[in-house]
């Protein structure tokens, strides 16, 4: 029957999933962020041709999540903005779990869930019945493209270079400041630094290090924002209301 997994057990149990699944692995997560080693399993995976569905809800994807991405050819992602759900299946194991795929998430907060095996009688119909519920999130989630484009373009630069096209976030074309110089560039959530800053950002490429300004406002934030979190904390409510996120 259905086994009760905590923080520990279910990273362990999902990294035994993705490790082991066969034609079938499919991850349903609101947050996407993957630690090292997730990254490292799915490329495993992708190397051998195998097909991974990733579903996810919040577009936060930063610029390191995105080239990875980019990089496998046989991810296939899909967004669904009203997505709560976290489960991850292959094609004889469940897990369904308050985890998401997240690195602080698994590092950080205290999870449950359950592990459900198909190959166990007792779970047999609860594998089936969770499994008509992912298929039906996947077939009205949409496919999700990531377009690969010039990173952090400043304003200055946009004559010479063109204007760069915003990705699906549908940001990139109101005013925002530089977390890192504080100068003006577009308001986006996944580029909050101007190109110069990017360049020697991209040195060490570390998504926490502690940042001067708030994307949002331009104000100093002390270390406090940082390209995982480019909005101060006190300014996350106003900007999601001016910038719909």
């Amino acid at each position: 029957m259905a086994k009760f997994i905590n923080t520990k057990k279910a990273v362990s149990e999902l990294e035994d999933l993705i490790r082991n699944a066969g034609e079938r692995l499919i991850l349903v997560s609101p947050y996407l962020k993957l630690s090292k080693d997730f990254k490292e399993l799915l490329t495993y995976r992708n190397s051998k041709d195998k097909i991974t569905t990733i579903i996810f809800g919040k577009q936060e994807l930063n610029p390191d999540e995105m080239n990875f991405l980019l990089g496998l050819r046989f991810v296939n992602l899909k967004y669904n903005e009203s997505l709560h759900a976290k489960c991850y299946l292959s094609d004889d194991k469940m897990i369904i779990t308050s985890l998401n795929l997240y690195e602080f998430s698994m590092v950080n907060n205290k999870e449950m869930g359950v592990l459900i095996d198909k190959n166990d009688d007792a779970d047999k119909q609860l594998f089936e019945d969770a499994l008509k519920e992912v298929d039906y999130i996947k077939e009205t989630s949409q496919k999700f493209e990531l377009i690969v484009t010039k990173p952090f373009v400043p304003k200055q630069n946009e004559q010479k270079l063109g204007k760069e096209k915003s990705t699906q976030s549908g940001f990139g074309k109101k005013k925002g400041f530089c977390i890192r110089t504080g100068i003006e560039i577009p308001f986006n959530i996944e580029r909050p630094l101007s190109y110069e800053a990017y360049k020697k950002w991209n040195e060490y490429a570390d998504a926490d290090y502690p940042e001067k300004f708030c994307h949002f406002t331009g104000e100093t934030s002390k270390g406090e924002t940082s390209v995982n979190r480019p909005v101060l904390k006190k300014n996350w409510k106003k900007a999601q209301e001016v910038f719909d996120l």
